[in-house]
């Protein structure tokens, strides 16, 4: 294979998470992933969604082109049984039988894949495999889960570890977003030779400081989350905000996303006396408004109790803005000095500090350093050229 051959190799990329009809941001990394390589390979991406909103039991199909990737979303109708066990077990099959036919249509409009890029285990990966018994075409893994964290207990099931060992071993390449997700995925007995850190994308285009008027008003920090409570402990920022609102009134917090703890911790925020007065709530923002406001933000923080690599840190960073973090997963891989602070997770005292410490530092941080960092390890062109070396070193052997 080379590079500069006429006629690209085909990549189809299967994700657990994609946006869809319903939610534009879940698996948006894993786009940004496949718009990377898109230069150097024809791309094609097969999502499958459960849909709890279909009646009807027939496949529905969405097929588009994306800045040059072919994209295709099936949709299936949530099985509505009372037994758990069968509800699961019908709605793996149409799972499965989904992706059948999505084989089966991209097959006409986009032929047959030179390689598979899976993105998250198991079921994805147990096809793949299965693919690969019946063409000989090679695979590779790329995991964002934190569910083989320490602590997580989400990685059990005696079907499921073997399975995603057997899944593991046979790949042409792993590609963990963080040196901490590897670890953590072998310590699980998912062995392979040919592990390789690859992080997300930002698009570092859109992503990128923006010089504001100066203003007399208080300064502007943002926190940008799903609002999961049990994983951001959103209530612990709430809490040291309350406390940071008794000493010094020159700040306003910017509360970002919407989740399944939104409306709670908006009740808590007003129960604390901060809603409206020191913390605000947007609800989810997207693209341009989401962008404006981490650019005008002075820094972002997160207090979350387990992580990956969120990828508001890398976008953080492309607008030349500083993180506060809780030391957990691979976080501590990318924030060092001149980036921001890391503290201990559900160190209350340490927020309120590093808080602090960032509204008084206003200004100290070069945009320029942080920017150039971002540049260097998450950019379209950096992760692409990773992405690519790996591909062609596997279509090569």
């Amino acid at each position: 294979m080379n590079p500069t051959q006429a006629e690209p190799k085909k990549i189809l990329f299967l994700p657990r998470w994609y946006p869809n009809r319903y939610d534009p941001m879940p698996g948006l990394f894993i786009r940004r992933h496949a718009l990377s390589v898109a230069g150097n390979f024809r791309v094609a991406v097969l999502y499958v969604h459960l849909d709890t909103e279909k009646r009807d039991f027939a496949y529905d199909f969405e097929q588009t082109d994306n800045l040059g990737i072919l994209e295709l979303t099936i949709y299936y109708r949530s099985c509505k049984s009372g037994f758990r066990q069968l509800a699961s077990l019908v709605n793996l099959l149409r799972f499965f039988i989904a992706h059948f036919k999505g084989f089966r249509l991209l097959k006409k409009e986009f032929g047959k894949p030179d390689l598979l890029h899976v993105n998250v285990l198991t079921r994805l990966g147990f096809i793949v495999f299965i693919y690969r018994i019946f063409t000989g075409k090679p695979y590779v893994i790329t995991e964002h889960w934190t569910r083989y964290l320490p602590g997580m207990n989400n990685f059990n099931g005696f079907v499921r570890k073997k399975l995603t060992k057997l899944v593991v071993k046979h790949a042409s390449a792993v590609l963990p977003v963080t040196l901490n997700l590897q670890q953590a995925m072998q310590k699980h007995g998912l062995l392979n030779s040919n592990y390789q850190v690859i992080p997300n994308v930002v698009d570092t285009e859109l992503f990128k400081p923006m010089d504001f008027p100066a203003s007399d008003s208080r300064k502007m920090f943002i926190h940008v989350s799903c609002f999961d409570d049990r994983q951001k402990n959103i209530s612990g920022i709430l809490r040291v905000l309350k406390r940071l609102s008794e000493k010094r009134k020159d700040w306003i917090c910017t509360m970002v996303g919407d989740g399944i703890h939104f409306d709670q911790l908006m009740e808590y925020a007003e129960k604390l006396g901060l809603k409206d007065t020191f913390v605000v709530f947007t609800g989810l923002k997207e693209n341009k408004e989401l962008i404006t406001l981490m650019q005008k933000a002075c820094f972002q923080v997160m207090f979350s109790r387990y992580e990956n690599l969120p990828v508001v840190i890398p976008e953080s960073f492309a607008c030349g803005v500083p993180f506060i973090s809780t030391n957990v997963g691979g976080i501590a891989e990318h924030i060092h000095k001149n980036l921001g602070l890391l503290i201990a997770s559900e160190d209350e005292t340490a927020l309120l500090d590093s808080i602090g410490f960032m509204l008084d530092s206003t200004g100290k941080y070069d945009k320029a350093v942080i920017r150039q960092y971002a540049l260097d390890h998450f950019s379209n062109e950096v992760i692409g050229k990773q992405i690519s070396g790996v591909y062609y070193q596997i279509l090569q052997d």
